[in-house]
């Protein structure tokens, strides 16, 4: 009796393993994807992100209340630094990617399926939002410090443009901002950070990255979510019987595009609170991130709230299309592969282990 219960469980056994090593071999992967998909669209997108973050800590670095413009400062980079600028921060730019990329798709694969499992109640678009929230938190231990360099890197330009500010900074007393040193690469960018701040400054504008990439993350995922189901809802019902079909890449592009762009939007202000924090350097003007709030809302009112939200979502549509579409395109095309591969190796080792145990 005990052999024939032994022989009848071995089956269900095996399956149980199959189901967890694809269950495990399904969120690798998406880690996998999302890392790759997420330094993609970085790279890709760092000239228009420069412009971005050059605009909104004009107000620091400057002192002055009339700002330049984005065509003024596309010209002003260009004129100072030459193509080397825009491309200013680029390295920590995909490594904080690679990491955020990665842990967003890479979580939101599993959040998704234990919240629906253990939570059903909160299915849906709440699921979505969650998992993209939890995914961009777990990615900001790395992405934050990275982020942090990158910006401080962009501000600065080429040396010789540094240097004249530095000079010009020194030179006008009324302007409290104390500059930092000039940073040649990110290596060296970290050490400097670090010996002048500490933690603390590698991790400047943490709570606000969170303030602004939590709710970013959980509305990109939600919008992306929401724009398929309408898609599918749109073919059911208004084309029931024609072979129409969108390919997923393709969609991908379009309403991760659409998703991003209209996220990046409502999280403008927080994303400028965030970028006045981390670039200020030592000399303190805002004391955390709601003081941060209340001056920025008294002295610039609501066009400094939004200020470079027109580059925030000049980089954020085509950064977010070409990252869900790289996603949907890696989905498609490797996905069997890699199963196919998985499976081998798996096979391989079982047949090993049953040959050392015979």
């Amino acid at each position: 009796m005990a052999v024939t219960n032994s022989s009848s469980h071995q089956p269900l056994k095996s399956r149980n393993v199959s189901i967890s090593n694809h269950n495990q071999f399904l969120v690798w992967r998406e880690f996998l994807w999302g890392a790759i998909a997420g330094a993609f669209g970085e790279g890709m997108m760092h000239p228009v992100d420069t412009i971005k973050t050059r605009i909104q800590s004009q107000a620091i670095l400057s002192g002055r209340q009339n700002q330049k413009s984005i065509s003024q400062m596309v010209r002003t980079v260009w004129a100072t630094d030459g193509l080397a600028g825009f491309y200013r921060g680029v390295a920590p730019g995909v490594t904080g990617s690679l990491a955020t990329g990665a842990t967003y798709f890479g979580v939101i694969e599993s959040t998704k399926k234990w919240i629906d499992e253990s939570h059903p109640s909160l299915g849906g678009h709440w699921a979505h939002f969650i998992a993209g929230a939890i995914g961009d938190t777990l990615g900001s231990f790395i992405y934050v410090p990275c982020e942090v360099i990158k910006q401080r890197m962009q501000v600065q330009g080429s040396r010789k443009y540094w240097t004249s500010l530095v000079m010009k900074e020194s030179s006008n007393v009324k302007h409290d901002m104390h500059l930092y040193g000039y940073y040649s690469g990110m290596i060296q960018a970290g050490c400097s950070i670090w010996k002048e701040q500490g933690l603390k400054g590698l991790y400047a504008g943490y709570g606000s990255t969170l303030a602004r990439d939590v709710p970013f993350a959980g509305l990109m995922v939600t919008f992306y979510e929401g724009f398929k189901s309408m898609t599918r809802y749109g073919k059911q019902n208004w084309f029931p019987n024609s072979n129409f079909h969108i390919n997923s890449t393709i969609e991908g592009l379009l309403l991760g595009g659409v998703a991003g762009g209209l996220s990046a939007y409502l999280t403008t202000p927080l994303d400028v609170v965030k970028t006045r924090l981390q670039v200020q350097g030592t000399t303190v003007r805002y004391n955390g991130w709601l003081d941060a709030v209340h001056k920025i809302w008294f002295t610039e009112g609501t066009r400094g709230m939004f200020r470079g939200s027109i580059p925030r979502i000049m980089w954020y549509i085509p950064a977010s299309a070409l990252t869900f579409m790289a996603v949907e395109f890696l989905r498609e095309h490797f996905n069997d592969k890699l199963q196919e591969v998985t499976s081998i190796s798996i096979d391989q080792k079982r047949s090993s282990l049953q040959e050392v145990l015979k």
